[in-house]
């Protein structure tokens, strides 16, 4: 018996799993594999308007598809009941170290298989069968880090920002506060000292007041990495404050404690505004909504919206719900989530009953987001998601889990600092001694050992690339394209190729009228006459195209009577026009008709060759003439692909199941350096493999549809018109929000930017670790003008990221549309 086989959901049977590369995915093929019957699992990537799926191969024989379902929904709901998922937005956790501090520790707790955190987020999987939600929130607890509000164990929860945001702004307030006092004690005790003739106890006594004030912060922080086993640059600075003191070094132990406080404070204060930046994002939609029920007008909170709500949209309000327009016409600002820089047009849907069933068919046109503005316009707008389901909220959710995903360079230079931290300590107990030994004194050596201890730590280092990579994710969210994380920011901004599907990508995705060719003597009107009289009859696709384009050429020219329509599959349909038999349809079944003359034919080669699929139209006896119909080129496609060019892009490629010369067509209009027709999908799969070992990296872009399978092998898949397409938003690395591929060449920009401030404030960082540590042993700086420079490498290493929240995208060659394509 041949072997059958079933393709299940993985969103049913896996709702935590963020796609077909989710951990949980592995576990449940691997559980499957060992059912008997079952020959093959595997995962199918998300395509024509589906999910991900696994597609499990057995032998009839041996199992039936009941049992195969069965087991598969049973092994799916244990695995997520067993293994939970968390992203929790928390308090007391305000910058880069304390965040890796924290992540350290919850790695090493039981039941934790993974944690990422960074400042404001904690992402977590931990196996339910070891651990629990409640255990989890004592770990975070005895840390000192709070969850904002409740929290559920699920991958989009979203516990309250704005208790968030003011926890941390006074916990920030309060370090910035303690370091000012610090900084200002200790130059009260300077200028007391070279000023004056207070006594040295009086002195001693400030300077100490400036320590504790500057080392308040980080003691605790010290503390908690020590009893994790790890040396942080807190530890560090600590036990370089203290040995300066211990010398007698008061004053200059005490100036490091404050300058280090301060710059920790700026730099804690400066990170909050890119946070700042992405909660915004969930704050774009209003708290209540106005809902027409049973004739009545009521205010109901957006969390108790339902789906098929009727919601009254007030002009100059923002938009409560994702849902379509039932009445009303207005311009919506939809920049806060596309991007898109001038107001869309919208108007109401033709068939409401009809959406309603199919909502994710609904037109840009009728389409309305969550968190967007209305315009002077009225509109009355039907729910189709539920609050938590929306665009607005999804892109949230994956901007803030985007925070907690590293980047390859971030992931280093982490592993360089636990190899680095230690080395330092080493270095510094052999300069001490060494010291020693050449014949300095204890205090001396001890001294010089200290400032070796400063000038090494790695504060630049630690911030350099975080920094960046939130502030770009940041941004990117502003401009309305999501950036999943540092990974795909950081290859997008060094790769040099990038491929392109082409329907709906660099074309409209439908088929136009734009050649009407008539045969010598032959009226152009009678021949689009005949042609939309008898192609109003068929529901094919190129038929639909020669009835709206020719029927907006004709105007209102009344159409000749037809009957006795033959549709013909894959070659045309025939009919009676007037009285007369007609035919439209391919070259192939004209000619066999008899009815294509040598002019005729030579006119529909030479269209061919241009690219055009090609319709012949013949009434009675008579040839009419020819229709040559294209998938058109996007009003902005050209200018998108040359400003892919000046932004160091050097390669691009078209791939096409059309044929070559269609292909090649479109390539020449949109300046495509490269056009691969006559490909299958698997056969793009393989073209993305072929261009990373031609280029070592690509990106492809799609729509995050039906090219997921090219997008997933790609170094970088970036999905466009994602607004509102879960799959999009799943399958994809980068997300261009809006359906205007002119985004594609601002976030490679950005990404090229983030990338040169990344290498930049890594140089800034290594160099000026380089330059103090020789100085330093050699005696040539001591601690002072050590934490001068140390600290301001720091700053400037977070100025310098911060230049990313204020990327301006390229004008635009174009001037934007104001209405959207249907």
């Amino acid at each position: 018996m041949r072997p059958a086989k079933l393709a299940l959901d993985l969103p049913v049977l896996l709702p935590d799993a963020l796609d077909g590369r989710d951990r949980c995915v592995e576990r449940l093929s691997d559980t499957l594999r060992e059912a008997n019957g079952l020959d093959e699992v595997h995962v199918v990537a998300a395509a024509d308007g589906h999910p991900a799926r696994l597609c499990l191969h057995y032998d009839p024989a041996a199992t039936s598809l009941t049992r195969i379902r069965t087991l598969a929904e049973r092994s799916g709901a244990t695995i997520t009941d067993r293994y939970r998922h968390l992203l929790w937005t928390v308090t007391g956790i305000s910058h880069v170290r304390r965040a890796r501090t924290v992540a350290e520790t919850l790695r090493r707790a039981t039941g934790v298989i993974e944690a990422d955190v960074t400042p404001g987020l904690v992402r977590l999987e931990f196996d339910s069968t070891l651990t629990d939600i409640e255990a989890l929130r004592g770990q975070l607890s005895d840390l000192d880090v709070q969850l904002a509000d409740r929290a559920r164990a699920t991958t989009d929860d979203d516990p309250g920002h704005d208790e968030h945001g003011d926890h941390d702004h006074r916990h920030g307030r309060r370090e910035l506060w303690f370091a000012i006092a610090a900084s200002t004690v200790w130059l009260a005790g300077f200028l007391l000292e070279h000023l004056t003739d207070v006594g040295d106890d009086a002195l001693t006594a400030l300077f100490a007041i400036a320590g504790v004030l500057g080392g308040w912060f980080a003691v605790r922080e010290a503390a908690t990495a020590v009893r994790n086993g790890r040396f942080e640059i807190d530890f560090l600075m600590l036990v370089a404050a203290a040995g300066a003191a211990s010398i007698g070094r008061w004053e200059e132990g005490a100036l490091l404690l404050a300058l280090f406080s301060l710059g920790h404070a700026l730099e804690g204060v400066a990170l909050g505004r890119a946070r700042a930046a992405i909660a915004a994002l969930a704050e774009l939609t209003p708290s209540t909504a106005i809902v027409r029920r049973l004739g009545a007008e009521h205010t109901v909170a957006v969390d108790d919206l339902q789906l098929g709500d009727l919601v009254v949209v007030r002009p100059h309000a923002r938009i409560p719900a994702d849902g379509f327009v039932v009445a009303g016409t207005s311009s919506v600002d939809q920049s806060a989530l596309t991007g898109e820089s001038i107001p869309v047009d919208k108007q109401p849907v033709a068939d409401v009953e009809r959406a309603a069933a199919a909502p994710d068919d609904v037109t840009a046109a009728s389409r309305l987001y969550s968190g967007t503005m209305n315009g002077s316009g009225p509109l009355d707008l039907q729910v189709t998601r539920r609050a938590a389901d929306s665009t607005l909220a999804k892109l949230a959710t994956l901007v803030r889990d985007a925070e907690t995903q590293g980047s390859p360079t971030q992931r280093f230079t982490d592993r360089f600092e636990r190899v680095f931290v230690p080395f330092v300590l080493a270095t510094v107990v052999a300069v001490l001694f060494a010291g020693r030994a050449l014949g300095s004194s204890w205090t001396d050596a001890l001294y010089r050992s200290m400032a070796v201890l400063v000038a090494a730590g790695p504060c630049a280092l630690a911030i350099a690339t975080p920094s960046a990579v939130l502030a770009a994710v940041a941004r990117a969210g502003q401009l309305g394209v999501l950036v999943k994380g540092g990974g795909p920011l950081e290859h997008l901004g060094t790769l040099r190729a990038v491929a392109f599907d082409k329907t709906g990508t660099l074309t409209e995705g439908r088929p136009r009228l734009v050649d009407v060719v008539a045969a010598a003597g032959i009226d152009p009107e009678r021949l689009l006459a005949v042609a939309v009289a008898v192609e109003s009859h068929s529901d094919h696709p190129l038929a639909a195209a020669v009835r709206r384009d020719g029927g907006a050429r004709l105007g209102g020219i009344p159409l000749p009577r037809v009957e006795r329509v033959v549709s013909i599959t894959g070659r045309g349909v025939t009919g009676v026009v007037d009285g007369a038999p007609a035919t439209v349809g391919s070259v192939a079944l004209l000619d066999a008709q008899g009815h294509l003359d040598a002019d005729i034919a030579r006119t529909a080669s030479q269209l061919q060759a241009d690219g055009r699929t090609i319709i012949v139209v013949a009434h009675g006896s008579r040839t009419l003439g020819v229709l040559g119909l294209m998938d058109t080129p996007r009003d902005d496609a050209a200018a998108s692909v040359a400003a892919l060019a000046g932004v160091g892009i050097h390669r691009t490629v078209m791939l096409s199941g059309d044929h070559q010369r269609v292909a090649d067509s479109i390539a020449r209009c949109v300046g495509i350096d490269e056009a691969w027709g006559d490909l299958m999908p698997e056969d793009k799969v393989t073209a993305i493999t072929r261009l990373r070992e031609e280029e070592g990296k690509v990106a492809m872009v799609g729509d995050g549809v039906n090219d997921a399978p090219a997008l997933a092998h790609a170094t970088v898949g970036i999905a466009m018109g994602a607004a509102g397409s879960d799959i999009a938003l799943e399958t994809a690395d980068i997300a261009l929000m809006g359906d205007d591929l002119s985004r594609l060449a601002t976030v490679v920009g950005l990404s090229r930017r983030a990338s040169r401030i990344i290498r930049q404030n890594l140089v800034l960082s290594v160099g000026m670790v380089a330059f103090l540590v020789p100085a330093t042993i050699a005696g040539a700086v001591g601690i002072g003008p050590a934490v001068v420079l140390h600290e301001g490498s720091t700053l400037i290493v977070v100025a310098n990221a911060l230049r990313l929240l204020a990327f301006r995208p390229p004008a635009s060659p174009l001037s934007p549309r104001r209405s959207p394509r249907a």
